[in-house]
């Protein structure tokens, strides 16, 4: 009996031992987590009961390069509901339906739907939202949010582009700069029960929004309103496709002004303008399609056959390497013939014996069929190459386009002639204006571009934008070209943009569009001023106008309007 007892003591004991190592344990490990692990588990359990809404940021402004604004924000609300504090869904669920227009099913399963937070709307109107606050339902958050806006709507809406619902930028500038425009969002933080209801008591605590940084850019608020109503104006006039327009500074390539009408309410950026485009889209697909066509920048994203602008690359090459003069005789007989192609020039009965001068005056063919046999096409390509035409320009927006040329390889006699006179390949349209920059101002390739700079919410700026710049041309072709092209405004082609008192040069041209005899032409004309000392160059290209639809006739007479309006504003005076 006593061995009995004895084996129970033992077996007491040795579980008594077990309970008094496991309770050490614990008290062990309790005091570890309360006196080293206590600020870590406070921390998780305050944010158990911690609820977090988010603080947008003001995105930055957009300016032009005097300081108006082209792209700011406005307040508008965000409208939400937290389940668990919802008193009377039916009075929640009336009281948006007047005030949001929203049916009263979808509200039903937005309010009774189990979340912690669940969003009714945004971007909704202040006014409404700060009557919907007023109401003081309880369960009903009205969060204040901002809103891109454009205050000229249509203004330049290819080149700034827009943001999407969560204010980010979607296309052109707006995208292009995001990181310096998107600034950095807030939130604030509140106390909640063990039901999810927010403790007033508590209080909230606020990480402030930081806003973005105002982008100021080359773009002249009057030269740009300008120039898309003189290109709205030729569009409607001659019933064309579309109108480009760009006016920038042949000296740096800053551009002042870029047009691609039609163009699009920047506040309404997913209405498609059915009177724009013929046709009213039936399924995703399609609006898609035109939606990406709405937006489109042709200026840089699309390519064309450049026609004769392009003589200026030609008669550049030929100077630079000395293969002409401007006294060197030529002969027109209304065609040339090359291999077993006639080719034509514009005037059926041809120009007779003329100079080189004379050729470029009167955008002659024949003339600079010869001139680009003289180059050949190995100096041809050369020249390609160095004039930048075989590379993008590096414009400050997204998706340029690159010019589409024969390999050299696969050029003859033919492919050469019509090249020579700006046909058979593709250019962008700033990549023409470009060139032209180039050939004007003394050799130097510029990148042409919109941003100058970056600044706070002070105007103190913190970036300033540098471009690379390249000679390629010598000032002595340069000046030649120059002297050329003012002769092609005053006695030439180009007459129709003349102005009286001022120094102009300038290029005409006509070209088909593809395919060959579908009796569709591209009119454009490229001029600048002071001829002499080049300050602004323009250009304007006219898609498929009616009627009439060469460019000396109806593309110089645009730029001689904008010209006669914009060089006074630039202090460009007339001489005696």
């Amino acid at each position: 009996m006593e061995k009995y007892r004895s084996f129970h003591r033992k077996k007491l004991l040795v579980l008594a031992t077990l309970y008094m190592i496991v309770i050490v344990g614990l008290c062990v490990r309790l005091g570890y987590v309360m006196i080293f692990e206590g600020e870590y588990y406070e921390e998780k359990a305050i944010e158990l009961h911690e609820r977090e809404r988010s603080i947008k940021a003001a995105r930055g402004k957009i300016l032009d390069v005097n300081g108006e604004v082209l792209a700011d924000n406005k307040t508008v609300c965000t409208i939400s509901v937290i389940h668990s504090q919802l008193k009377d869904k039916e009075k929640v669920i009336q009281i948006l339906h007047e005030e949001l227009g929203i049916e009263k099913e979808i509200l039903r399963k937005k309010v009774e739907k189990i979340s912690a937070r669940e969003k009714i709307a945004s971007n909704v109107e202040k006014s409404i939202g700060d009557k919907i606050r007023n109401y003081d339902l309880d369960g009903v958050k009205v969060d204040e949010d901002f809103k891109r806006n454009y205050p000229y709507n249509t203004f330049a809406s290819k080149v700034l582009g827009f943001t999407g619902g969560d204010n980010q930028g979607i296309i052109g500038l707006e995208v292009k700069y995001e990181a310096y425009l998107k600034g950095t969002n807030g939130m604030i933080l509140t106390m909640t029960d063990a039901k999810g209801i927010e403790l007033q008591e508590k209080g909230e605590r606020r990480q402030e929004a930081v806003p973005g940084n105002n982008l100021r850019i080359s773009i002249d608020k009057n030269i740009q309103m300008y120039a898309q109503q003189l290109a709205e104006k030729v569009r409607q006039k001659k019933n064309a496709d579309r109108v480009e327009m760009i006016v920038m500074k042949p000296s740096n390539g800053e551009i002042l002004a870029m047009v691609n009408v039609p163009e699009f309410n920047l506040n309404e950026p997913y209405t498609i303008d059915t009177d724009d485009v013929l046709y009213v889209a039936e399924n995703e697909a399609d609006q898609t399609q035109l939606l990406n066509k709405m937006w489109r920048n042709t200026c840089i994203n699309d390519t064309y056959e450049p026609g004769s602008i392009f003589k200026v690359f030609t008669a550049s090459a030929a100077f630079e390497s000395h293969k002409v003069t401007f006294e060197d005789q030529f002969h027109c007989g209304g065609a040339c013939v090359v291999e077993d192609r006639r080719i034509r020039c514009h005037k059926v009965g041809g120009h007779g014996s003329e100079t080189f001068l004379d050729g470029l005056k009167n955008s002659c063919n024949p003339v600079f069929i010869q001139v680009g046999a003289r180059l050949g096409v190995d100096d041809f390509y050369k020249y390609l190459n160095q004039f930048g035409l075989m590379k993008k320009t590096g414009i400050d927006l997204p998706g340029e386009a690159a010019t589409i040329m024969h390999k050299e390889e696969n050029v003859g006699a033919v492919e050469l002639a019509t090249m020579s006179f700006g046909q058979s390949f593709q250019v962008t349209p700033i990549q023409m204006a470009t060139t032209v920059c180039t050939v004007i101002n003394g050799g130097k390739r510029i990148t042409p571009h919109f941003a100058v700079d970056v600044e706070d919410s002070n105007g103190k700026i913190i970036k300033e934008f540098c471009y690379s710049s390249k000679q390629v041309l010598s000032e002595d072709t340069s000046e030649k070209m120059r002297f050329g092209l003012e002769q092609v405004v005053e006695n030439g082609g180009g007459n129709k943009g003349f102005i009286e008192g001022y120094r102009i040069g300038g290029k005409t041209a006509t070209s088909q569009t593809l395919p060959r005899g579908s009796g569709k032409y591209i009119s454009s004309f490229i001029g600048f001023a002071p001829a002499d000392n080049p300050q602004v160059l323009a250009m304007v290209i006219i898609h498929k106008p009616e009627g009439m639809y060469y460019g000396g006739l109806i593309a110089a007479p645009v730029i001689k309007e904008l010209f006669e309006n914009i060089l006074p504003y630039l202090g460009i005076e007339k001489t005696e």
